[in-house]
């Protein structure tokens, strides 16, 4: 996996989880798991963005996105760069968007196999 630059190894998940590894993949589940915050991660794909143009991109506060994208950033998603009273965002851990584009295309998979089950029913 390539991270602005970076390579990084992919870890192997050690089996059985540890409750110290299941706890941080939940807390990582968790902090993607808030419809906003996947909102504002996928604005910043394509670079570094401010909070008020995030806000205003998709309609929410500025205090609301704030909010949402300190938490990100705490969590190690995001990085954070301040310049005088502005704050911006980009991404800091690219490998969240396979993870959500593996979910998405489960979810087509799952939509896909019940909209085929209930054809014959037409």
């Amino acid at each position: 996996m390539v991270a602005h630059g970076v390579h990084f190894a992919q870890m192997p998940v050690p089996i059985p989880l540890s409750a110290h590894t299941a706890d941080s993949l939940a807390d990582r589940f968790r902090l993607l798991s808030e419809p906003t915050r996947l909102r504002l991660l996928y604005l910043l794909r394509d670079g570094e963005r401010s909070v008020g143009a995030l806000a205003a991109e998709i309609g929410c506060t500025q205090a609301n996105a704030s909010r949402q994208l300190a938490l990100l950033a705490d969590g190690g998603v995001l990085v954070r760069r301040r310049e005088g009273l502005h704050c911006y965002y980009t991404v800091g851990d690219e490998s969240v968007f396979a993870l959500c584009d593996a979910v998405c295309e489960s979810l087509t998979r799952h939509i896909d196999a019940r909209a085929d089950a209930l054809r014959p029913l037409r």
